[in-house]
């Protein structure tokens, strides 16, 4: 697995990412629904492209597995595909996160608890909660920050 810092953003690394993102959500974020999913996708290749510091994980074949953004100090966002998760991967980026963009901040969807037992795993601890999501949908956010202790 070849982890870097995309560069350049191509019209077809964000089509990789995006197919990423769509496997990711829909096998973790069960609480949406198939249209829900669609119209949230049409904003992914701006986020893609907005993130200050875009990260891939490649598999053997050159092809992006998994990916993270972060900007000041948070974690903007983190996909993987399905058949790559439980595989210490998502640790190993997270890590590679905290280790080179220190990472400090993450915010995630209160109805994803693997998401959330994963980060509680890697030590953070929930220091804000909103019913709501920043779209003003009824998914309650939790906001975590990494606990150094």
């Amino acid at each position: 697995m070849r982890i870097y810092e995309v560069s350049k953003r191509t019209p077809q690394l964000i089509g990789q990412l995006l197919q990423v993102w769509e496997a990711s959500v829909r096998a973790t974020h069960l609480f949406l629904s198939d249209a829900e999913i669609k119209q949230i996708k049409e904003y992914v290749p701006q986020a893609l492209n907005g993130v200050k510091h875009l990260i891939v994980a490649e598999n053997e074949s050159g092809d992006p597995a998994a990916f993270f953004g972060t900007e000041d100090n948070r974690l903007e966002m983190l996909f993987l595909l399905p058949g790559e998760r439980g595989k210490g991967l998502g640790r190993q980026l997270l890590q590679y996160g905290i280790e080179h963009y220190n990472i400090q901040e993450v915010t995630v969807n209160e109805q994803n608890p693997q998401a959330v037992g994963f980060y509680e795993h890697m030590g953070f601890a929930t220091y804000k909660r909103t019913d709501h999501d920043e779209e003003g949908n009824p998914y309650p956010l939790l906001y975590m920050r990494l606990n150094r202790n």
